[in-house]
């Protein structure tokens, strides 16, 4: 706890004093000659835009920065862009604008990536650890976002003074009054650790691990809308083949480390703090099957059942997040006990626990 505390305490202080005089140079630069704000870029057209926060209900756990509101916003379609090295050279950026959503994750950028991540972004969810970089191109990702969300430790996101991450997006709000901040409670923290036990087995804490900003974006997406696309996101079994196909980790970082040698070493290792990125895959694949998430480059399917034969969950017409119809069986890949087993997953869901853990998911984002 202590070194965490350092940790918050030494990046909020660096944020603190670079802050202030860069925002100010930020809005004397971002004034244009006739004394109104630049034209954000042109955006993609939306099939249908998010709904008014005043017709909706509440997101609970997610804080308004600037007045303790409870987030309030819905969209049915959601384009959920990975910051992942697959989305280089194949061109989905018109397809993913066409949502009526768009969520991106830290410092992922759109300028000069437009033709493979689209262009507009409508929420972004940034780890305390990446605020920083967030900050240095503030021009663009803060100019972007119409809603941040920030997730951390406690810690670094009291509102007594002492949690310096929380003290720097006060003042980020202050100079900037329009940008929509909001951070993740700690109880409901709390809640995305107690789903990531319940879907796996695995006690984040104990086993020395934390939650990627991707599990928390899914989670978020979950309660935000309706169908999720997925794009950038490999499947569980991606990196145990030989002949997988080698990208960067992040696609604006083309020298950067290798993306299946990044997430095998994290999935591994037992010492110090690292994310279980497969596990979380296999989570996700897992609610794919009933709830309406599909995923695109790489285009692929969950299979109908982790164990063979057809999944036993049943289709919901009730609530759009439930697929109308289980997929068709075809080219789906599956993954056995013993593939589950080599990727150092355990008490991954099999076909009759799916929708019981869709259920608990969905009650316990909810609550």
């Amino acid at each position: 706890m202590k070194m965490k505390i350092r940790v918050c305490q030494g990046v909020g202080g660096i944020l603190v004093v670079t802050m202030v005089t860069s925002f100010i140079v930020m809005y004397s630069s971002s004034i244009s000659k006739d004394g109104s704000p630049p034209r954000s870029p042109l955006s993609s057209p939306r099939r249908n835009p998010p709904v008014s926060a005043t017709s909706r209900a509440a997101l609970v756990g997610y804080t308004s920065v600037m007045d303790r509101k409870p987030l309030r916003m819905h969209c049915k379609t959601c384009s959920l862009v990975t910051s992942s090295g697959q989305l280089t050279g194949h061109r989905r950026g018109g397809e993913i604008d066409q949502s009526d959503c768009v969520i991106r994750m830290n410092d992922a950028p759109t300028k000069g990536f437009q033709q493979d991540v689209g262009q507009r972004t409508d929420v972004r969810v940034v780890a305390h650890s990446s605020l920083q970089r967030v900050l240095q191109s503030r021009q663009q990702l803060l100019n972007g976002s119409q809603v941040l969300i920030f997730w951390g430790p406690s810690s670094c996101m009291r509102r007594d003074g002492r949690g310096q991450i929380y003290n720097t997006l006060r003042l980020m709000n202050q100079l900037l009054p329009k940008l929509r901040l909001f951070v993740i409670s700690r109880i409901k923290m709390l809640k995305f650790d107690e789903s990531f036990k319940e879907e796996t087995g695995i006690d984040r804490k104990t086993s020395n691990s934390w939650l990627s900003t991707g599990w928390f974006t899914m989670a978020i997406a979950l309660e935000l809308c309706d169908m999720i696309n997925l794009y950038g996101m490999v499947p569980p079994d991606f990196c145990r083949s030989s002949s997988h196909l080698t990208v960067p980790y992040h696609y604006y970082e083309p020298w950067g480390p290798d993306e299946c040698s990044m997430y095998l070493s994290h999935e591994r290792s037992r010492h110090g703090s690292h994310h279980r990125f497969i596990t979380e895959k296999m989570v996700f694949s897992n609610w794919a099957r009933t709830l309406n998430i599909h995923f695109y480059q790489p285009d692929w399917e969950p299979a109908a059942t982790m164990t063979g034969g057809n999944s036993s969950a049943p289709a919901r017409s009730g609530d759009p997040r439930y697929r109308p119809s289980q997929r068709a069986s075809g080219n789906l890949w599956t993954v056995s006990r013993e593939q589950i087993s080599s990727l150092a997953t355990v008490n991954v869901l099999g076909s009759r626990r799916t929708e019981q853990a869709v259920n608990r998911t969905l009650r316990h984002l909810a609550e």
